[in-house]
C-alpha cells in the first residue's frame, strides 16, 4: 500500500522550502507546525543527518469538514508533507496522501473531503517539482 505523494527537484534546500511553501498557500493550506529534525537530532542526540524538514500543512475548510464527520480524525491532522534533501542535489517532497487517513479512520463521510485534500496536495507537489516512481527514496 502506497502511502505517500512525492516528486523531487534540484534546486537549493532553502528554495525548494521556499516554493513548497508557496504551491501548498496556493492550495489552500497553511503551515500550523514546523520540525527541523536534523536540528533537533543533531541537539538532542548529537546526530548528525541531511536537511529534513516536516511542514504540518492544514486547510481549514477541509479540515472543519473533516472534523464534524469524525472529531477522532484530528489524531491524524495536519497532513505532513517532508521535504529532505535526496542524492546529489535532489530534494524530495513527500506528503502522506490524504485518502489513507480516510481509510484509517473508516468513516465514509471522509472520504469525500480526503478525495479533496488529495488532490489539492497533489496539485501543490506537482508545480514544484517533477513526480518521482512511487516509495522512491
Amino acid at each position: 500500500m502506497e502511502y505517500g505523494i512525492s516528486v523531487r527537484m534540484t534546486v537549493p534546500f532553502p528554495e525548494a522550502v521556499r516554493r513548497v511553501r508557496e504551491a501548498l498557500a496556493a492550495q489552500g493550506f497553511g503551515v500550523l507546525t514546523e520540525i527541523d529534525v536534523r536540528a533537533t537530532l543533531h541537539e538532542k542526540l548529537g546526530a548528525d543527518m541531511e536537511d529534513y524538514l516536516i511542514l504540518g500543512a492544514c486547510n481549514p475548510p477541509l479540515a472543519h469538514q473533516a472534523l464534524a464527520a469524525d472529531r477522532k480524525v484530528g489524531l491524524l491532522l495536519p497532513c505532513n508533507v517532508v521535504i529532505r534533501t535526496g542524492h546529489g542535489e535532489t530534494i524530495i517532497i513527500e506528503a502522506l496522501d490524504p485518502q489513507i487517513m480516510a481509510e484509517v479512520a473508516g468513516q465514509a463521510a471522509l472520504r469525500p473531503v480526503a478525495a479533496e485534500a488529495a488532490a489539492r496536495i497533489r496539485a501543490a507537489l506537482a508545480a514544484v517539482g517533477e513526480a518521482g516512481p512511487p516509495g522512491a527514496p
